[in-house]
């Protein structure tokens, strides 16, 4: 029986079709996703929610009079850039609860969800800020966080699955540079940083499923589907211009595909190991992905075959740089 890929990392600028492509994956039969992308029943780690609390984090302390932690401001990037591996780390947790299904008892989850990113950005090399605050204003803070804190909890604890069999692990993220960049991208920017400080048991079982645009298409993308009344949304989140220019304006996933180890692959090291990681791109270049933002009922067929052929495409390459190595 065919194996599906164990963990596949959905990595791409921002608006470039990541979500659009979850969305038509998690609306494709299952024995279809199998046959076709060599994917099984998918479970889903994604850091942009821990970026929307960061910055809900944020607004509640500018609102009580204090200083902001982790952005300059709503619509500027990370005050200490750092935080793209608190954002990793994050993901790590998140990959060793679901594989243990362990559940948090708490009464407060922002409380915990405070203390998981102090934990997180401790591994990334960084000093804690949250248990810093005044208690008042942590306890305050937290109080205006609890709800949405607690729907992300409940959704966590209600994804881990009576069995792994037969299931694939997306993980989604986006990382970049500044817009005219050298390359290798310096640290902490970009993938080559980021991958490496992946757990290496998820490197081990990983493999890229890159969507591939322009830092000038993610840019107008992003601008056509931000929707300023969800900011949470994972489909209708904008990301500020200032961000997209500095933090993605460029990404180096073609530089590290070029300088890899292993062709059809990036070489990233964690924890002293070095890892060839294999990369399927998927051509969104020329926008074949929006569409999928409607209803499913009015999804055109020409276009839904264009988003297979192209997403079979990759995961083929995929599934056969995995296959050889498993021989």
């Amino acid at each position: 029986m065919e194996r599906p890929l164990e963990i596949v990392l959905l990595l791409a600028l921002p608006a470039s079709g990541k979500s659009e492509v979850r969305r038509y994956m998690a609306n494709i039969p299952a024995d279809k996703l199998m046959k076709d992308f060599h994917i099984g029943e998918t479970l889903q780690l994604d850091d942009f929610p821990y970026v929307h609390m960061m910055r809900r984090t944020d607004d509640e302390l500018d609102k009580r009079g204090g200083r902001r932690i982790f952005f300059r401001s709503g619509d500027k990037p990370f005050i200490d850039p750092r935080d793209w591996g608190t954002l990793i780390h994050l993901l790590n947790e998140d990959y060793r609860d679901l594989m243990a299904r362990r559940t948090e008892r708490t009464d407060s989850a922002a409380e915990l969800l405070l203390a998981r990113i102090d934990r997180a950005a401790g591994k990334a090399g960084m000093a804690p800020r949250l248990s810093a605050l005044a208690p008042e204003v942590r306890k305050s803070v937290a109080a205006a966080l609890e709800k949405e804190a607690r729907a992300m909890l409940d959704e966590k604890h209600a994804a881990y699955p009576a069995s792994f069999e037969g299931k694939t692990i997306v993980i989604e993220a986006a990382r970049g540079g500044p817009h005219g960049s050298a390359m290798p991208l310096k640290p902490p920017f970009g993938y080559l940083y980021s991958l490496g400080q992946f757990d290496p048991e998820i490197l081990s079982k990983a493999s890229i499923l890159y969507v591939w645009v322009t830092p000038e298409e993610s840019r107008r993308k992003n601008s056509a589907r931000t929707d300023p009344n969800d900011p949470g949304s994972i489909l209708h989140h904008g990301v500020p211009m200032d961000v997209m220019l500095n933090d993605y304006g460029c990404d180096d996933m073609d530089w590290l595909e070029k300088n890899s180890d292993a062709p059809g692959a990036v070489t990233v090291e964690s924890g002293g190991k070095k890892f060839n990681i294999p990369v399927g791109r998927f051509d969104n270049r020329v926008d074949k992905t929006s569409f999928l933002r409607e209803n499913k009922a009015d999804w055109p067929e020409d276009k839904v075959e264009a988003v297979h052929n192209g997403i079979k495409s990759a995961t083929d390459k995929l599934y056969s740089f995995r296959l050889a190595a498993r021989k």
